[in-house]
């Protein structure tokens, strides 16, 4: 497949792209160079390939939801210039 210039045109306008004269022979050759990549994808045999993700995966394992704090506060606030009451202190910023 192949692209001329009045298709890049419609596909700039339909993508909000606003291309002087001068851009679209090159992004004539871009998607063109685009299209015939996959082209070549097309062309290789997958029939035989598994699919490794998709729809048909088992769900994945799911763990307890529940709440923790992560028992890490000491360990957090080491990092702290300043702590009261188990909270960073930051400057007023408001008055």
């Amino acid at each position: 497949m192949s692209l001329d210039q009045d298709t890049v045109k419609r596909i700039a306008h339909l993508a909000r792209l606003k291309l002087s004269e001068d851009r679209i022979k090159s992004m004539q050759e871009d998607l063109n160079r685009i299209l015939h990549f996959i082209d070549q994808l097309n062309e290789v045999e997958t029939g035989s390939v598994e699919a490794i993700a998709g729809v048909n995966t088992p769900a994945m394992p799911m763990r307890e939801d529940r709440v923790t704090d992560g028992d890490k506060v000491q360990d957090i606030l080491q990092n702290a210039p300043e702590v009261a009451c188990n909270m960073f202190v930051v400057p007023k910023v408001v008055e």
